[in-house]
This record gives structure tokens, sequence and C-alpha cells, in this order.
């Protein structure tokens, strides 16, 4: 199944909400006293560490794999991906009995290629150092006959995700502010959406690590930017460039995007962990980081976070949290 030539809008949102209802989870929205008080602000978290398989890519991967035709059921799926998108897309074909094949880098986690194997994914590796996991699964969906449904840069993917800030704005009303982890650009621009549709005055910013900015050049510079594969303990933005169809739709809709650093994502996994209560993986940290690093900014206002994910290694938790 090739991508529409047409791009996403807020109608391919609400059609995905009910692909996916009988699947997906709503996940909660929470908050915290200490977080109000430290940052001045109102900040609400859709936390996506609870949905099934631990992120929201499942939004994603399974509208577009609900979409399939007979014919395209029969011959399978293939994706490739750091670790959340993996689980997701091997979750969602097991759901749907799909058959489903993964590439994925030989240094991701753990815990994430043990998931995607568990669900039933056949999982092929790579370095992501040196090889090209585009070319890779370009190829095996041209030898196999396999539908290549790529982890951001797909409109149906796209609508999927944009489904959690719809349920955060439905649940929360208007936000003053909006902060979104960005790696390939599928949540950010799926959020983008459901923003400018229920929300349109609220202030929406991309986060990246700082090892990895080539969204905010990209915004900065009219156009994609590539860049090498970031070397960063958020893994799930590991990109080295935004999607076609995120970057159309970010470049018209997004206010800003803004970095943090590695250390900075370990602090705010630290409170999400002793302050919250709750697991939340580096990527899914991006969101709290900002909004920490623009607290002056961000006085007296309702601010949302997505929270991307929740699935790290327990060990590599620990670790990073006694660093």
């Amino acid at each position: 199944m090739s991508p529409s030539p047409t791009p996403p809008t807020y109608d391919d949102v609400l059609s995905a909400a009910a692909h996916i209802a009988p699947q997906a989870h709503r996940t909660p929205v929470l908050r915290s006293r200490r977080v109000n008080e430290s940052v001045g602000a109102d900040v609400v978290f859709k936390c996506e560490n609870f949905q099934r398989m631990g992120a929201f890519k499942f939004r994603g991967a399974f509208n577009a794999l609900s979409r399939f035709t007979p014919e395209q059921r029969r011959s399978g799926v293939v994706t490739y991906s750091s670790g959340n998108h993996a689980q997701a897309i091997a979750l969602a074909a097991r759901l749907l009995d799909i058959p489903a094949t993964i590439i994925m880098p030989h240094d991701a986690p753990a815990s994430k290629v043990a998931a995607t194997e568990g669900y039933g994914g056949k999982v092929v590796r790579y370095d992501r150092y040196t090889g090209h996991r585009e070319e890779i699964g370009r190829a095996l969906a041209a030898d196999q006959g396999l539908t290549l449904i790529p982890p951001y840069d797909h409109p149906h993917v796209i609508a999927g995700q944009g489904t959690a800030a719809k349920e955060l704005f439905d649940e929360v009303g208007d936000l003053d502010a909006l902060f979104v982890p960005l790696g390939g650009g599928g949540l950010l621009s799926g959020t983008a959406l459901s923003a400018r549709a229920l929300s349109p005055d609220c202030a929406l910013y991309g986060v990246e690590p700082e090892a990895g900015d080539d969204g905010r050049r990209s915004l900065r510079e009219g156009s994609i930017v590539h860049i090498d594969t970031p070397r960063t303990i958020a893994d799930g933005a590991q990109t080295q460039h935004l999607g076609a169809y995120p970057f159309e739709i970010i470049r018209r809709e997004v206010d800003a995007v803004v970095t943090a650093t590695d250390a900075e994502l370990v602090d705010a996994m630290r409170i999400f962990g002793s302050t919250m209560k709750i697991v939340v993986e580096p990527t899914g940290c991006l969101g709290l980081a900002a909004v920490r690093n623009l607290a002056a900014e961000l006085g007296g206002k309702r601010v949302g976070v997505i929270v991307s994910g929740g699935n790290v290694d327990l060990e590599r938790y620990a670790s990073l949290l006694a660093s």
C-alpha cells in the first residue's frame, strides 16, 4: 500500500480514531502538583507510556494495517524501526493476522527487540551508523511482495498518531502550549492536525535531542535537512531527517522546535519516576525537559506534554538514574 498522494487532514484523524477504538487504549492524563509548582504552570501529561506495547506508535500502526486489502494481509508488512514502531507493527500485525518483517538496528534496546519478536515479528538486523534502513526496507518489499509501512512518513500513520492529542484536547479543553517529542515527525504532525482543529491558538512545540536537531534546522532553512545518526540516549528520536509528509504539516502548523540535552532527559526521567511514579523512556521525556527549560515563558499558562512512551531496559533505566 503506497502512501496516498493526499496529505492527511483532521478528518483523517477522526477516521483513525474510529478505526483504532476497538483495540487502542484511551491513555490517562496525569498532573503533578510538584511539577506545577516548579515551573509555575498548570501542566497536563498525556501518558502514552500506558498505550498498548508501551508507546503511541500503536495508534498509527494499527490504523495503517487495518486498511490493508485482503491480498496485502496475506503477503505481509515490512517496516524499519529502532523499537517502538517495530513493536507496534508486530502487535498490530498479530491482531490482524498479518505476517510482519521488522528491520531493527543492532544497538536497539534489548527489551524492544524481545518484545517485537514476542509479538511475532521477524526481526532483520542492520548497523544504523553504516546501513540505510529505508533502502533495506524497499528492497525487502520489492523482493518479497511486502507492503512497506514506514515509521512516520505515511498519511495513515500520521493520522493515527494524531488521535493521542485529540483525546487530550477532548479531555482537558484548550491549552496555551503543547510540547511533543520529535524524531521523524509522525507524532508532531499528527498532533498539529488535532491541535489546529481543537485548540487553534495553542502554541505547538516539537522537542528533539540536542545531538540531533535536524527538525529545528529544517524549519529554519525551509527544507528537510539530513544529518548523520545522532548519538543520544533518546533512541526513539535517532532519526536522520523528517518525513516528507510530516515536514509539510510541521512547517505550516508548528510554532517552534526546541531541544533537550541527554542530561536534561535523565533529570526528567528522575522526576517522572520519583514524583509521578511512572517509568518513561528517554525519548518520552523530551517534552518535560523542554517545559522545564522554558519555565520562565510558561508562567500561569495551561501546558500540555505528550509522553510518547515507556519502553526502556530496566538495567539501562537504573544506570541512567544512578549517573
